[in-house]
């Protein structure tokens, strides 16, 4: 559930341009939704999956913004340049980076862990995110903002997700330390770590685990990507996260 028909916009957003990797399924594509609504342009940055992108755009355009496909890999420091690049051609500016797409894959084991595996999740989670704030960073004026995707991974940890784990915590200390470097710029930037949400990611390799999926939760399921969606536009928004910065807000379905 990813288009929050609850959801009223009120402008938070107004005029401003993002650019959202991981955009076209799960949370990255119900932010890009809400972004939208809250009157941002977006840029939809995505691995491969060009019909899953092709819907986020069009759910971005019901909206009456405007919305670009980027389709290629984060990992790849050309390619961040080249997606920020065409989101300033497109929308003339860039306000907002959302750091979200990462790939996890469950391992029973430290040993059942590939080098291939650990090389991609890295590359992917941490590589990816450096890359693009790097890319986006100098063009962001006063009074934008990144916000980061972690997990309560990075919090507290996962026996069967060690590398995803270790890339999320590393994720929390990027926002923080990125932060602080950005602040004298007066650019925000922030973390929301959710707990366990229905999207493509999270059951794609444990097909056999899905019926019990997020039921160890309090609140005995998991989040759907519309209700970690607010999460992502309050972190962005100037209007209501402006003395926010260096955060890391978790979404978990309580403690």
């Amino acid at each position: 559930m990813w288009d929050a028909p609850y959801y009223k916009g009120s402008g938070k957003l107004e005029g401003m341009a993002a650019l959202i990797t991981g955009a076209d399924s799960g949370i990255g594509r119900a932010v890009a939704v809400l972004f939208a609504r809250e009157g941002a342009d977006v840029a939809i940055a995505y691995l491969e999956e060009d019909e899953d992108a092709q819907v986020t755009k069009a759910a971005v355009e019901k909206e009456g913004r405007r919305a670009i496909l980027l389709p290629g890999d984060v990992a790849n420091p050309a390619y961040a340049d080249e997606a920020v690049r065409k989101t300033i051609e497109a929308f003339g500016k860039i306000d907002i980076l959302v750091n979200n797409a990462a790939f996890q894959e469950h391992a029973k084991d430290i040993t059942d862990i590939a080098f291939d595996h650990f090389d991609r999740t890295l590359k992917t989670n941490l590589y990816g995110y450096f890359n693009m704030a790097k890319a986006a960073a100098p063009h962001i004026k006063a009074g934008g903002s990144i916000v980061n995707c972690g997990s309560v991974t990075g919090l507290h940890g996962s026996k069967e997700l060690l590398d995803y784990s270790m890339t999320k915590g590393g994720i929390h200390a990027f926002t923080r330390s990125l932060a602080g470097s950005l602040i004298k710029r007066g650019i925000r930037v922030n973390c929301v770590a959710p707990g366990p949400v229905w999207t493509p990611l999270n059951p794609a390799d444990k097909p056999d685990k899905i019926p019990e999926f997020g039921a160890q939760t309090p609140m005995g399921r998991p989040a759907q990507p519309e209700e970690l969606a607010p999460a992502f536009v309050f972190l962005a928004s100037p209007q209501t996260a402006s003395y926010i910065t260096g955060e890391i807000l978790p979404v978990i379905g309580g403690y």
